[in-house]
């Protein structure tokens, strides 16, 4: 027989499943995402680097939760430059004119395949595609946090802000406890994304909290907590459950621990770079932080009465999390997995027919995700 963990996993993870990036569309954003890095190492000056960061990197992508919405890619710029010799204001706009230029040679070249937009945005350049964008962070060495330390360019602030993509993603991957890849290269300085053949608890974990979050902020999106804060707490928090709701509950059991308060000032510190706060908002407006506690007490609230449901039968169980996530995902979720164990219509925990607690992320062919750019005169 299923235990209700076993079902409610099962559910959880086919529903989350479900809101994973296509395989056709993820390949499409990871091309077009290689084609402009080796554009970026190539036409700027020497020593330009390109690498990913945020979901795609994390394997943490979740579908969008408004219509229209896309999805989006993340990806590093950066430029071997002393921070006192530039500006913020030079460094945006000298990628932001090689990325108008890449677009220019798209448009001259009739490919049908270039950004449809460029945009410049608060801290980066945004490439639009059909369905997705691509988010370009020009960045230069933070010389203060060697080797992987950047600095980044802020409309809005004076002072250069400071981060750790890669040092972030690193302490991700060690959270989630994720075997060690061996990655191939065809351009030295455009970086891999990774492939993720199987999402690890933690992957999924995350998804399902940015899930319910975006379906709770779906109509005030200004105070939505930002994924890297729900990612980072929730990396915190995991201790290893391969089980995926034993895992959802004991994350949010004791994330809110690793929330501190500094000197008055709310602080859950990158765990790559410490001076980077990703509460500092909170600061600043409070609501944001209301606006959190609200969004957790809700969703602690559905998951604690999720595991009461013991003798409730998969009908039940079903119609409760429907409630408070996406029905669709939930019901083709549903459906797969009354199909497996024959009780489509028994309302009664059944037995056999898992699926498998870590469901695989895209299939796709093996992929080295580094290409050499065509040539213009090709």
């Amino acid at each position: 027989m299923d235990s209700l963990n076993q079902m409610l996993s099962t559910l959880l993870d086919g529903a989350v499943e479900v809101l994973d990036i296509s395989p056709d569309l993820y390949d499409t954003a990871v091309e077009r995402y290689e084609e402009v890095g080796t554009w970026l190492a190539e036409h700027g000056s020497p020593g330009w680097q390109i690498y990913p960061q945020g979901s795609f990197r994390l394997g943490t992508v979740v579908r969008p939760g408004t219509p229209g919405g896309e999805y989006d890619i993340d990806l590093v710029c950066w430029l071997p430059l002393h921070h006192e010799s530039t500006t913020q204001e030079k460094l945006k706009q000298r990628v932001g004119d090689q990325l108008t230029a890449y677009r220019k040679w798209k448009q001259d070249q009739g490919d049908t395949d270039g950004p449809e937009s460029l945009e410049p945005r608060r801290r980066c350049w945004t490439l639009g595609y059909p369905g997705f964008h691509l988010d370009v962070l020009p960045a230069i060495p933070d010389e203060d946090h060697q080797s992987t330390g950047i600095r980044l360019t802020d409309k809005d602030l004076r002072k250069w802000q400071r981060s750790n993509p890669i040092g972030y993603a690193d302490w991700f991957q060690q959270r989630s406890e994720l075997s060690r890849r061996i990655l191939e290269k065809r351009h030295a300085n455009v970086a891999d994304v990774p492939t993720w053949p199987v999402r690890s608890p933690l992957q999924r974990v995350v998804q399902i909290l940015k899930w319910h979050c975006m379906i709770t902020f779906a109509k005030d999106p200004d105070n939505r907590p930002p994924s890297i804060l729900i990612t980072t707490l929730a990396g915190h928090a995991y201790s290893g459950e391969e089980d995926l709701f034993t895992a959802v509950r004991s994350v949010l059991d004791n994330m809110m621990g690793f929330i501190e308060k500094h000197d008055g000032e709310w602080w859950v510190p990158n765990p790559a770079h410490e001076e980077e706060n990703f509460t500092d908002k909170w600061n600043e407006y409070p609501e944001r932080r209301q606006a959190f506690h609200a969004w957790f007490n809700e969703i602690a609230m559905t998951v604690n009465e999720l595991a009461t449901m013991e003798a409730k039968g998969l009908d039940v169980v079903f119609e409760r999390l429907s409630k408070s996530f996406t029905p669709d995902p939930v019901r083709r979720s549903y459906e797969r997995y009354a199909a497996r164990i024959g009780a489509a219509t028994d309302n009664r925990m059944g037995a056999t027919g898992l699926l498998s607690p870590t469901a695989t992320g895209p299939h796709k062919t093996k992929h080295t995700f580094y290409g050499q750019h065509p040539s213009p005169r090709d």
